[in-house]
C-alpha cells in the first residue's frame, strides 16, 4: 500500500468530515496509531479529527474504552464484538460524531487456526446509528498488513458518511 494513497484518501475522508461538520474518533490496535498518524500528517486536521485512542493491550480497550472483559473472555481481541466495543467507546469517550476501530493479528506471529495471521476486525460508528463491522483476512508482512487495514477503515468511514 502507497505512503501517497493512504494521504490520499486521509485527505479525501477530511474534506467530507469538513464538509458535514462532523469529527472523527478512532481506536486502534493492530496498526498501533497508523490511522491518526496518516490523518494527522495533514495540515488543519485539527478541524475534523478529535483524538485517537491506541489501544493495543487488552487493559488499554477495558479502560480507554470500555470494552467489556467478558467480550474479551469470550471471543477474544481480535473479533467483531470487540471492534464494535472499541468503535462504540472512542464516540463515548471523545466529542466524535464518528468513530472507525482496528484489532487484528498483523503477524508474523501471534495467529491461531481460528484467527491466522492477517485476520483484522474493522467496526465503523456514527452517532445513534448501529455500528457496521466487518472481518478481513488479509495477506503479506506485518507492514503490509498494517497499510492495508489502515487503507480500509479510510474507506469504511467514507462510505458510512451521510449524503449531503
Amino acid at each position: 500500500m502507497d505512503n501517497d494513497v493512504l494521504l490520499s484518501l486521509a485527505t479525501q475522508l477530511g474534506e467530507a468530515l469538513k464538509v458535514r461538520n462532523l469529527t472523527l474518533a478512532l481506536a486502534e490496535s493492530c496498526t498501533g496509531g497508523m490511522t491518526s498518524q496518516y490523518i494527522t500528517a495533514i495540515a488543519g486536521s485539527s478541524a475534523w479529527f478529535d483524538r485517537g485512542f491506541t489501544t493495543y493491550s487488552n487493559v488499554a480497550k477495558v479502560e480507554m474504552l470500555a470494552v467489556s472483559e467478558d467480550t474479551l473472555a469470550t471471543f477474544g481481541a481480535v473479533s467483531e464484538q470487540v471492534a464494535t466495543e472499541m468503535a462504540t467507546g472512542a464516540l463515548k469517550y471523545s466529542h466524535a460524531q464518528v468513530s472507525a476501530s482496528i484489532t487484528g493479528v498483523a503477524g508474523p506471529s501471534g495467529g491461531s487456526a481460528d484467527k491466522p495471521v492477517g485476520t483484522v476486525c474493522f467496526s465503523w460508528a456514527f452517532t445513534n446509528q448501529l455500528p457496521i463491522t466487518k472481518t478481513y483476512y488479509l495477506t503479506g508482512s506485518r507492514a503490509e498488513i498494517r497499510a492495508q487495514a489502515v487503507n480500509i477503515a479510510l474507506l469504511g468511514l467514507i462510505e458510512i458518511l451521510p449524503d449531503l
